[in-house]
């Protein structure tokens, strides 16, 4: 297996243990933190859809910006949830939002050697090189970021009263 192989296969991975999350808290109010506060899972779900097309275009292709750039304030670095859903695209909008970025993420990739992913990132700032320095490392944040926030969408069932589930 070479190693674009490999990142495909792993950002499927990733992205298919949120959506088996997802997928069960649909219905519910999707942008109510667990009784302890922290992310919920609308807020989740459009961080994760912003990110991966930011971390695309500017950071990989160094572009100014990505064309979710309306989302910034909503979902980029920083922002903090809010519990009004009314603010946030719906569910099934970000859904579709996220296939159509991840049809992006692999298709950037396909066009990707495994020398490219050696290349510096040319949008990465200088702090952010440890994790973005390369064009590698920028696909590999693509693969683990959904994985920091899972944990929260099981906090966010459990908090609901659901079964642990291995999604």
């Amino acid at each position: 297996m070479n190693t674009t192989t490999f990142i495909r296969q792993s950002l499927e991975n990733s992205k298919g243990f949120m959506m088996g999350f997802f997928a069960d808290l649909k219905g519910e109010s999707l942008a109510q933190p667990t009784v302890n506060g922290g992310n919920h899972a609308l807020w989740i779900l459009g961080h994760l859809v912003y990110s991966e097309c930011s971390i695309t275009h500017s950071m990989i292709l160094g572009k100014e910006s990505c064309p979710l750039q309306d989302w910034k304030d909503l979902f980029g670095y920083g922002s903090e949830p809010k519990c009004d859903a009314s603010i946030y695209p719906d569910f099934d909008e970000l859904l579709a939002k996220w296939e159509e970025v991840r049809a992006f993420t692999l298709s950037t990739l396909d066009s990707m050697s495994d020398d490219d992913l050696d290349k510096p990132a040319p949008g990465c700032p200088e702090e952010w090189a440890a994790f973005f320095g390369t064009i590698g490392l920028c696909f590999g944040m693509k693969i683990t970021h959904p994985m920091m926030h899972y944990g929260q969408l099981a906090d966010i069932r459990r908090s609901l009263g659901r079964p642990v589930m291995m999604a």
